[in-house]
């Protein structure tokens, strides 16, 4: 087993370790969202808290680490008598790889063992595994819905569920869950954002010499990571003892109505939905006491507290950036400020972490255990970036016209059945949704079709000696469930940036549809991909990503003006299909061609255009025009691009979910 690296090894940061701190010494927190750049050290830090969690007591053998002290009744292994005996483990932190499979998280039942000789075998998931300790999810972002909806009602219940065809096994399943993720990779579902007590930004640090001490341990680590955490044994042990001392003084704190008030204020103001955010901030701030060695909740704690719990719950659309108005959360506080939430200040004057230990120098003597948040930037209030000027180069160029506001778009489908990644747009073949079929079993058997089964078994009973009740199976016999879900897609705008375009009323129309789109490939779990073509040329803006985020920040700054090169447009999207359909060829295109279908830039525009539309259909690209026409003279542009490409041609109008025409039924007819 390798060695992780050391908690109090890790050079700043103060705010994920103190939010991994927080839910080591009070698990009621509910866990922890990692969200920052690529190369920060998000992962490093949460596998590093695996050892500083205090041991379990487990029932000896039990697969599902029940506690002696009060054992599941339900447990499979069970149940455990008083006399079952008990042991101690170390906490575990299990890791749910993103392309895990469902009986990889939740078990396997043996479905052929249950029919043939009625017996329940059952083998432990990942959640059997962290029960009482942690589960961890890098990129969490990119976990596939049907996981995500089983962590979903694990976390609510505290409990697995296994069904197989009336066949269901259930165990105990309450683990910290703690996630990884990096933003521009693609935002998570507001149900699972919510399930996440704390959430933490991290960045890389500008500061010199906190890079080079970053180096240096790094180096120093995997030089000899043995001997490196032997280096830091005795402060791994101080962080562990403070850790168990907090946890018993945890029951003594109180929360007084003061700070309950604040509490209840602060969510109110920033408006977060449901109770979910009370409690958190209420546990939060209690267990900052009790790590500070405090038995009072102080406004510091309560202050903390909302900056760790709510930046995540107060966003009100995908596009919202995180965090908080600092200076409304003060104010807030102030204007609730209760009579009995003044007690001392901790031990040192110095706040709710009460430390006051420098961090290491450059001697190389070790750094103390986290105590104090640095100081920090004012945060984000949330609000729309203005948008950027336009460069002031170009011929007839123009500066960026905001979006005008987004609406519910119609759905844009691919046509006929897919087998791509999980999401919810186009028709697929998936493990997951109705029932279309059976077919005998591909690998091991999960989704029994009992219907066919008995079906395929029923001819052979005489042949086989059947004498009682039940049936005959034999393994031949068996038929798996063929299913029909929806897929995500990729979803490539090209999108017109010319003159032709670039009234402002326009523009601002066409920005909103897009935005429109991109919210609805949010919701649809697609990945998404931006073109844009004016003056003479094509830019991929956007190579394709699953952060629609960062689409919609593209297309904010988006400058117009020029002539309009449709052909290159076009041509560009071919390039990009093609190198796509490299790197995942099971997930299906849908191009989004959003122009008033006029041709004016590069050598002989219209037919260019039209040998580039050709291209595409005859790769089978399933393609909608968006026409952007308007006025009351129009020519039609729009429409004969969209025959050339195999598709349909839709209006601004007709996009809205709300229109009464019909949109789309199907994109492109099978030859």
């Amino acid at each position: 087993m390798s060695t992780p690296y050391p908690f109090t090894a890790i050079v700043g940061m103060a705010d994920l370790r103190l939010a991994l701190l927080l839910n080591a010494v009070s698990p009621a927190v509910g866990g922890v969202l990692v969200r920052g750049e690529k190369g920060t050290a998000k992962s490093t830090a949460v596998r590093a808290l695996s050892a500083l969690l205090p041991a379990v007591e487990v029932v000896p053998g039990c697969r599902f680490g029940c506690d002696p002290a009060a054992a599941d009744p339900a447990c499979p292994d069970g149940p455990h008598g008083p006399d079952a005996g008990r042991e101690s483990r170390p906490a575990r932190m299990v890791e749910l790889p993103v392309g895990a499979s469902e009986d990889r998280l939740v078990g396997a039942l043996d479905i052929e063992r249950a029919l043939a000789e009625g017996v329940k075998a059952f083998e432990p998931g990942l959640l059997a595994d962290a029960h009482r300790g942690v589960l961890y999810v890098d990129e969490v972002n990119l976990l596939h819905d049907h996981l995500v909806d089983l962590l979903l009602d694990a976390a609510a219940m505290g409990a697995s569920y296994v069904e197989r065809e009336g066949v269901s096994v259930r165990h105990a399943a309450r683990f910290l869950l703690v996630g990884t993720m990096n933003p521009e990779e693609g935002e998570l579902r507001p149900q699972l954002l919510d399930r996440f007590g704390l959430t933490v930004e991290v960045a890389a640090s500008r500061e010199t010499e906190e890079r080079v001490q970053v180096v240096r341990r790094r180096l120093a680590y995997d030089a000899d990571p043995a001997g490196f955490a032997a280096a830091w044994r005795g402060e791994e042990r101080e962080l562990r003892e403070r850790i168990a001392a907090a946890r018993a003084l945890l029951p003594s704190v109180s929360l007084g109505d003061g700070a309950l008030r604040q509490i209840a204020a602060t969510c109110a103001a920033f408006e977060v939905d449901g109770m979910r955010a009370d409690i958190v901030m209420a546990r939060t701030a209690t267990a900052l006491a009790a790590w500070d060695g405090r038995t009072e909740v102080t406004d510091a704690d309560v202050r903390q507290a909302a900056l760790l719990a709510l930046p995540h719950r107060r966003r009100r659309n995908p596009f919202d950036a995180p965090g908080l108005d600092e200076d409304k959360l003060d104010e807030t506080l102030e204007r609730n400020r209760g009579e009995d939430d003044d007690p001392d200040p901790g031990p040192d004057g110095g706040g709710p972490d009460g430390g006051g230990r420098s961090p290491q120098g450059d001697d190389g003597a070790p750094d103390p255990a986290p105590d104090i948040a640095p100081p920090r930037e004012p945060a984000d209030s949330g609000a729309r970036p203005e948008p950027a000027q336009a460069p002031q180069g170009g011929v007839g160029e123009r500066a960026a016209v905001p979006a005008a506001e987004p609406f519910k778009a119609r759905a844009l489908t691919v046509p006929g059945l897919g087998e791509g990644a999980a999401g919810r747009r186009s028709r697929a073949s998936t493990a997951h949704g109705r029932t279309t079929g059976a077919r005998r079993p591909q690998g091991a058997l999960s989704k029994l079709h009992l219907a066919a089964t008995v079906h395929a078994a029923a001819p052979h009973q005489r042949a086989r000696g059947r004498g009682g009740p039940g049936l005959v199976i034999r393994r031949d016999d068996l038929r798996e469930a063929v299913r029909e879900g929806r897929e995500g897609n990729l979803v490539l705008f090209v999108v017109d940036a010319s003159g032709s375009m670039a009234a402002r009323q326009r523009m601002s129309a066409v920005k909103g549809a897009v935005l429109s789109l991109l919210l609805d490939a949010y919701q649809r779990r697609d990945k998404v991909g931006l073109i844009t073509f004016r003056g003479a040329t094509a830019e991929l803006a956007l190579p394709p990503t699953s952060s629609v985020e960062a689409g919609a920040a593209r297309l904010d700054r988006l400058p117009t003006g020029g002539r309009t090169p449709l052909a290159a447009g076009l041509l560009k999207a071919h390039d990009v299909l093609r190198v796509e359909r490299l790197r995942d060829a099971s997930r299906r295109p849908l191009l989004v061609v959003v122009t008033d279908g006029r041709a004016t830039g590069g050598p002989e525009p219209v037919r260019t255009a039209g040998r580039a539309a050709r291209l595409l259909a005859a790769e089978g690209t399933a393609s909608v025009v968006v026409d952007c026409e308007s006025g009351p003279v129009r020519l039609g542009l729009a429409g004969e691009l969209a025959r050339e490409l195999h598709g349909t041609a839709v209006t601004l109008d007709e996009l809205r979910a709300d229109s009464v025409a019909a949109l789309v039924r199907d994109v492109r007819r099978a030859a």
